[in-house]
């Protein structure tokens, strides 16, 4: 549990459903900063014997304009919603992950099985918005680049339309998303648009899968 006095940009709190005003999200909006607010989580699996949920409840994620401290971020909160409505206050320290665990789109919750929320459920407040606050580092963007190029080949995608599809759908498994696909590609259309001609040549004119440690032929690509 992060300190009091330590200071960050990014924190993230809970705030239950039975404890937290029926207008939250007037009075967050209220405190005048980036805010965002997950779907209710209803459907939490309990590790508690005899319960089948948690008690539902909302993530909150909270950017400050400077670094300031937990507990100047638990007083605002507190003075906007009621004394004591949250308890817990967290640094965050990857925000990336911890928006897409608002919807347990995080890879981490996608291991673990948790119950997926609906995007459409995100509640944006004082223009909120996940690029402003997400920087990826060189290697960050070469390993998702690396990843996307992966998708293309095993995959077989043709096109940047089969990409973007493919990763709507399933992009989450591979901690992959939109926003992040145009952002890595951009600078390297050159190279994507060779990895799309490959498979597009394959599928068109079929190409034995050989293994090449023993010289078998596995199948086909194609016809």
């Amino acid at each position: 549990m992060a300190k009091e006095t330590e200071k960050a940009r990014y924190f993230d709190f809970i705030l239950y459903l039975d404890s937290s005003p029926a207008n939250r999200v007037e009075l967050l909006e209220k405190i005048g900063v980036p805010i965002v607010m997950s779907p209710l989580h209803d459907k939490d699996v309990s590790e508690v014997e005899g319960q089948e949920f948690k008690k539902p409840h909302y993530h909150v994620i909270y950017v400050a304009a400077n670094p300031v401290t937990v507990k100047s971020v638990r007083n605002k909160v507190n003075r906007a919603l009621g004394t004591n409505a949250v308890t817990r206050i967290e640094i965050v320290l990857n925000i990336a992950d911890m928006f897409a665990y608002l919807t347990h789109d995080s890879k981490d919750a996608i291991k673990k099985g948790k119950h997926r929320y609906d995007k459409k459920d995100l509640v944006f407040l004082n223009n909120f918005d996940i690029d402003r606050y997400v920087t990826l580092s060189v290697e960050e963007k070469d390993e998702a680049f690396d990843q996307i190029l992966e998708i293309i080949a095993e995959y077989g995608l043709a096109n940047i339309n089969e990409l973007r599809r493919f990763v709507i759908q399933q992009g989450a498994q591979f901690g992959v998303d939109l926003k992040l696909m145009n952002k890595v590609i951009r600078d390297h259309t050159g190279l994507v648009r060779l990895y799309f001609d490959a498979s597009y040549q394959e599928r068109r004119n079929g190409v034995r899968l050989v293994n090449y440690e023993t010289g078998e032929i596995e199948g086909d690509i194609g016809h």
